[in-house]
């Protein structure tokens, strides 16, 4: 595939994605997530590498997107330690600065006020996000389809124990349509807060929703004062468009004819009738 040059023909520097400790929040290989990234930017003429960020090495509050998977509750815990402490001052600089940050499962939970897990104990977040997350119930487990605000469908695998709830000045990344995304009550999946986005998809979430890539792809080159940055041109034989429509009729939404969405729904059988 022959890369899009860019508007400006001036050497630049690469665009730098960064995967904060990975060591500790890379459980679901959401390392993929990053990889994605910088692919959906090289294929159109923007110079992209990635940066493993690992612990406890301070994180640089320079860098033009971070990127923050999941890991277990243990942890978990060690991560949430250093970035309250000096190691992440530069993360949280740059979150605050509106850095194009993802954050996955784990992260997402991290970024609130605090988590509660099975025990009952409190571990505390970075006050990032007006969200708090207990450890309730039995896992959320299998796959998700919301719609995002612009109607926009995400897909992705969920695998969390914690119930997550939005403050009420938070918007959510989409409304679930198939599965159970924040707490399986209120049909929440994620957050989208400026130019941070959270959510509880795994897949990786940027590898099965190309539009989701491309718009964080879109803020790192705007924040970057690309000129002509947007709208980002297609990609020939998008692999991320295939697998996002398969994953979309594996979980049973497909598409009538003139495109428009439909959800498929499977048939009872006698014995579940009655049930």
């Amino acid at each position: 595939m022959r890369p899009v040059p860019t508007a400006d023909a001036t050497p630049v520097s690469p665009v730098r994605i960064g995967i904060v400790f990975p060591q500790l929040l890379g459980t679901y290989g959401d390392r993929g997530n990053a990889e994605v990234l910088a692919w959906r930017l090289r294929v159109r003429g923007h110079p992209a590498e990635v940066v493993d960020l690992r612990a406890p090495a301070p994180i640089p509050p320079g860098l033009d997107a971070y990127i923050l998977g999941g890991g277990e509750d243990l942890l978990q815990a060690s991560a949430v330690k250093l970035l309250l402490g000096p190691e992440g001052r530069g993360l949280r600089a740059a979150l605050a600065g509106g850095a194009p940050t993802l954050a996955v499962c784990g992260s997402l939970q991290l970024l609130g006020r605090v988590y509660l897990d099975k025990a009952g104990r409190r571990v505390p977040g970075l006050h990032l996000l007006d969200l708090e997350t207990t450890a309730s119930g039995p896992r959320c487990v299998g796959e998700v389809v919301a719609r995002m605000a612009d109607g926009t469908l995400l897909t992705g695998f969920e695998n969390h124990g914690g119930r997550t709830r939005l403050g009420a000045g938070l918007e959510p990344l989409g409304t679930v349509l198939h599965g159970n995304g924040n707490n399986g009550e209120d049909h929440t999946e994620g957050v989208r807060h400026g130019n941070l986005i959270a959510t509880y998809l795994h897949g990786p979430v940027l590898a099965r929703n190309p539009a989701l890539a491309d718009l964080i792809a879109g803020n790192i080159l705007q924040r970057r004062g690309v000129r002509d940055a947007l709208p980002l041109p297609p990609i020939d034989d998008d692999p991320g468009m295939a697998l996002h429509s398969e994953r979309l009729q594996a979980a049973g939404f497909g598409r009538r004819p003139h495109g428009r969405l439909r959800l498929h729904t499977r048939r009872r059988g006698p014995r579940e009738a009655r049930s």
